[in-house]
Formats: structure tokens, C-alpha cells, sequence
């Protein structure tokens, strides 16, 4: 697939999810929406169907909306090195797109929002107690188990009598998004479970440009934990495909 194509792919599969799991998150917290309230619960059900649906339309360039994705496929040796700008590039971008989106969709609802000052919440993740070290241990431990899957969970193969045999990696898209809500409500605890440096990098880019009435501090210092922290969990898993794929 050339560059323009992949740029594009995962630029609309991110913006998709990305739209729609911010989208959840404003449902939830903003008031006079018809979700206030609704939960933690209700937010990572949200996540991780809009992971499906944006890794669904991504599908052309292998619905990575990840650059944690792309970077640990890189690592493993199943993506090209000289790709991996290129999906960045595009998720990047995605990830903007998504986040204004949301904004547009809730704007009534974020000009009557009693606490403008606390709406990053809705675009990118903050840990619940910040300590930037740990913060970091909890994005490469989610985001191990989720490249972990993606990599070493078998694929649908076709055996000797030529029937299918059907491996966890025959759920596609619906397998990431099973392993995304698991992650979610098991270790999103802690930080929010960015897992995902576009799906926090662009949101906050968008948070930081969109004329949000009495909006908050981006919180540029922690940025970097959301990033860091998924492409070292993304590496390892990476590391750790090489290291047993040769067992069996």
C-alpha cells in the first residue's frame, strides 16, 4: 500500500476512534446530556467499541490506530520501519480530528458546563494520584497485554484435511475490542488507560486550540507519560514475539 493510502486509512479509523470514545466521556461527565453520570463502566464499553469500529474502517492499512500498534508490529518484525512515520502521521492527525469533532457534537453542552476548568478529562487521560514514574508503569503494563494479544494470539489457519481452525485472532477487530474493554476496566484505573499515544496526543492537542469557554491547563508536563509509556509496553511485546516465536 503507498504512503497516501495509509496516511489516509488510519487518519479516518483514528479520527473514528477517537470521536467516539472522547465522545463517551463528554456523555458522561458533561451535564444535561443524557449519560451524565453514567459511569466509569459506561466509558470503557464505549472505548472499546470505538476501537472496533475505528480499527473496522481502518482496515485497508491493518487498523492499527495506534502508534503503539505500529511501533510494536515494527519491532516484531511484521511492519516495515520506513512505514511507521507514515502511520504517525496519519493517527496523529486522526486523533485531532476525532477529539473536534466531539467538541462540535457537545458544544451546547460544554458552554453550559458548571467546571470548564476539569473538561481535559474528556480528551486525554490524567492519573488519578500523579506520580509520573508509576503513571508510566501502568501505560506499558496495559499496553503490553494489548500488543501481547495482537501478536501472539494464533490466526485462523487451515489445517492438513483443509478444514478452518479458528484461532482468538479469528475475532479480528471484536478480539481487540474485547482485550481494550478488559484492559480498561481492570487497569484503566490508575491513569485512564491512554494505551494509545494518538488517542491522548491529538485530543490534547485539540484541547489546547479549541475555543473551550473557561477551559483547563493541558497539561503538557504529563504528556509525555501517554506516549512513553505505550510504545516501551508496545516494544516489549514486541521483543517478546521474537524471543518465543521460534518455539513452536
Amino acid at each position: 500500500m503507498n504512503a497516501g493510502a495509509i496516511f489516509v486509512w488510519e487518519m479516518l479509523g483514528t479520527a473514528v476512534l477517537v470521536l467516539l470514545g472522547t465522545a463517551v466521556v463528554a456523555n458522561n461527565m458533561l451535564r444535561k446530556t443524557l449519560g451524565n453520570g453514567a459511569g466509569f463502566l459506561f466509558v470503557t464499553v464505549g472505548w472499546g467499541f470505538a476501537v472496533f469500529a475505528g480499527a473496522s474502517i481502518a482496515d485497508p492499512s491493518g487498523g492499527h490506530i495506534n502508534p503503539a500498534v505500529t511501533f510494536g508490529l515494527a519491532v516484531a518484525g511484521e511492519l516495515a520501519w520506513a512505514d511507521v512515520p507514515i502511520y504517525w502521521a496519519g493517527q496523529l492527525v486522526g486523533g485531532v480530528i476525532g477529539a473536534t469533532l466531539t467538541w462540535l457534537a457537545y458544544k451546547l453542552q460544554f458552554d453550559d458546563h458548571p467546571e470548564p476548568e476539569n473538561t481535559l478529562g474528556i480528551f486525554s487521560t490524567i492519573p488519578t494520584i500523579p506520580n509520573k514514574l508509576w503513571n508510566t508503569v501502568t501505560e506499558i503494563i496495559g499496553t503490553f497485554i494489548l500488543l501481547a494479544w495482537i501478536l501472539l494470539t494464533p490466526a485462523a489457519t487451515v489445517n492438513a484435511e483443509g478444514e478452518p481452525v479458528f484461532g482468538n485472532a479469528a475475532l479480528g477487530y471484536a478480539g481487540v475490542a474485547f482485550v481494550v474493554l478488559v484492559i480498561g476496566t481492570s487497569l484503566g484505573g490508575p491513569t485512564g488507560y491512554a494505551i494509545n499515544p494518538a488517542r491522548d496526543l491529538g485530543p490534547r492537542i485539540a484541547y489546547a486550540l479549541l475555543p473551550i469557554r473557561g477551559k483547563g491547563n493541558p497539561q503538557w508536563g504529563y504528556s509525555w507519560v501517554p506516549i512513553a509509556g505505550p510504545l516501551i509496553g508496545a516494544g516489549l511485546a514486541g521483543l517478546l514475539y521474537l524471543a518465543v516465536s521460534g518455539l513452536s
